[in-house]
């Protein structure tokens, strides 16, 4: 499933493709949306958000596209009415004079005023996405202790949409693992410093991630790695699908369990559960 990294370039194609070209079509698949395809006609694209997992496509006629890709959705960009070869069913076509933004297989999508957006249901209820609005460390800091969110595990919380937009499986693993957290353990059992571990955790990973398609682990590692002939998914994460392979930064055998439903992974000497233990702080991602 594609986490909020995944979503924010798939947002940068559609903005490359569709930013202030005027629309020649758009379709619907579903029925309950096709009076809405001639408001578009002729209109242009002003930007494109993502909230989470989420996307917001904003026209110039004061009308916004929601959609949501949940488990199976996939845009694809290509030129102009050139559809790909695919058993996916098509959901939603924007076209221009020279390119067709296509969303397959997703069933989440509605037409809204731009004033309705913010009392969407899901719009409503989602954490701050980290790579679409400003937010400091210390604000993430403030909401890791408030009262809706500090009694409940990190491996739990990661995971609420509510909590921080955009954050999924493989990010769980690996802000917790970059902030030396264990996942058994909640905001309110950690010291102010394992808090704003987190938070910087957070932001730098999610960015890093974005930035290099995926990639979390230590960008020089990943290169090294890389040169020596390992596969993508040998050097990408610091312990996400690594289960008994040995931990980066001490050789422990990684650990995956369950939690939330969905596997999570973890070093057990770097992420001890209890406070007293060695500190290691992730690198800071590249600059831009």
């Amino acid at each position: 499933m594609p986490e909020g990294p995944e979503i924010r370039r798939a947002a940068d194609e559609l903005e490359n493709a569709l930013l202030h070209r005027p629309v020649l079509e758009i379709s619907f698949a579903f029925p309950y949306l096709k009076d809405y395809e001639p408001f578009f006609k002729g209109s242009s694209i002003k930007k494109v958000e993502t909230k989470g997992k989420a996307m917001l496509i904003r026209f110039d006629n004061g009308y916004t596209l929601y959609s949501h890709n949940q488990l199976y959705g996939k845009w694809y960009v290509r030129n102009a009415y050139n559809y790909p070869k695919t058993n996916r069913q098509l959901r939603l076509a924007i076209h221009n004079e020279e390119k067709s933004a296509l969303l397959y297989s997703a069933s989440d999508i509605e037409v809204l005023k731009n004033e309705e957006v913010p009392e969407h249901p899901f719009i409503s209820k989602t954490g701050p996405d980290l790579l679409n609005e400003p937010i400091s460390e210390q604000k993430l800091v403030e909401r890791f202790t408030s009262r809706a969110f500090t009694n409940r595990k990190w491996s739990i919380l990661l995971l609420d949409q509510s909590f921080i937009a955009g954050i999924g499986n493989y990010l769980r693993s690996e802000i917790l693992f970059a902030a030396q957290i264990h996942p058994d353990l909640r905001p309110a059992d950690c010291s102010r410093e394992q808090l704003h571990d987190a938070a910087k955790a957070c932001m730098e990973l999610t960015w890093r991630s974005y930035r290099n398609k995926g990639i979390t682990n230590d960008l020089q590692l990943a290169r090294e790695l890389k040169a020596q002939g390992a596969k993508r998914n040998e050097y990408r994460h610091w312990v996400f699908n690594r289960e008994g392979l040995p931990c980066r930064i001490d050789g422990t055998e990684i650990i995956k369990f369950r939690a939330g439903s969905r596997r999570c992974y973890y070093c057990p000497t770097c992420q001890k559960s209890s406070r007293d233990k060695n500190r290691f702080h992730s690198k800071k991602p590249e600059p831009m």
